[in-house]
């Protein structure tokens, strides 16, 4: 018999408010709109349910008791497992300095009181589907393993990273919380004023022993966050690195950025304990794993691969 797709799992809404009138009325919207609806009466409870369960979306009443909305806002932007997840407001406050703090505490959006569940239900959509565009851009970076990040400058803070990226970070210069290393916002600053100007960014670097970090500014996102990559100079973060490019066992990157610095077999095999055969023995995987057929080809694809993965 024809087996049907399985369903396609539903998006998430986290609805922070503590009037029960509130949560009724956009749970049941919500719930016929086809969400999956989680609820939390107050900021400790968004926090926990938050981080936990991974939202697609929060919905956050801005004045609470105790813990108001704003402070839950930046509570969540400064933790990097729930930075990512986009916050739309809920206020019945309508003057501008409401609506900047707002903003200025990590929202995307905001629906004033009385709630209209259609405007939300439209409004959270929209986020969901740029939020879901922004996480397949960053799946697909940590896939081919390579170190990006992104900085919001008007707050310093670390909007996301790839897991590469937050592992170069912590082991060169760990951020405090959420909030990108101080010399990495000044180099930022620096490097946008000098592309704006049409002058040449330099790259910026950070030196661990004999490891050394260097990071590129790329491009600037539609809603104002620098793109950062980086990319470690050693011997051995060349060889992780073409690991995931090529699909590669350990042992045979080890062989094939040898290759790239011209050693011979013996010369290889002396570098890493193995016998000429042996060598030439990975190399003939390498080969079927790049689609090539020469050493030239080979050593080429990856020099440009390893070029790539900085720029």
């Amino acid at each position: 018999m024809p087996t049907s797709e399985p369903p396609a799992p539903r998006r998430v809404v986290l609805i922070v408010d503590d009037i029960p009138d509130n949560l009724s009325l956009l749970h049941d919207a919500l719930d016929e709109a086809g969400f999956a609806v989680l609820v939390a009466t107050d900021g400790a409870a968004a926090l926990s349910r938050a981080a936990r369960q991974q939202p697609d979306v929060i919905l956050l009443d801005a004045l609470m008791p105790g813990m108001d909305g704003f402070e839950v806002a930046r509570r969540l932007k400064a933790d990097f497992t729930t930075a990512h997840i986009p916050i739309v407001f809920m206020t019945g406050l309508t003057e501008t300095e409401h609506v900047v703090a707002a903003f200025d505490a990590g929202g995307i959006d905001y629906v004033t009181k009385p709630i209209r569940p259609r405007e939300v239900i439209v409004r959270i959509a929209a986020h969901m589907q740029g939020a879901r565009q922004m996480s397949l851009a960053r799946n697909a970076l940590d896939a081919s393993g390579q170190a990006t990040l992104a900085v919001r400058m008007d707050t310093g803070e670390l909007v996301w990273q790839t897991p590469r990226a937050r592992q170069l970070l912590a082991e060169f210069a760990p951020p405090d919380g959420a909030r990108a290393p101080a010399d990495l916002l000044h180099w930022i600053e620096s490097a946008a004023t000098a592309r704006t100007a049409g002058q040449t960014v330099l790259p910026f670097s950070l030196t661990v022993g004999d490891r050394r970090l260097v990071l590129n500014l790329n491009e600037q996102t539609p809603d104002g966050e620098w793109l950062v990559s980086l990319r470690e100079e050693s011997d051995r973060a060349s060889i992780e690195a073409l690991v995931p490019a090529f699909g590669l066992t350990q042992r045979e990157a080890e062989v094939l950025y040898w290759v790239t610095k011209g050693k011979t077999n013996r010369d290889i095999g002396d570098i890493l304990g193995l016998s000429p055969r042996t060598v030439h023995k990975h190399l003939e995987h390498v080969f079927a794993k790049q689609g090539v057929e020469t050493r030239t080809a080979a050593a080429t694809l990856a020099i440009n691969r390893l070029k790539a993965g900085g720029d």
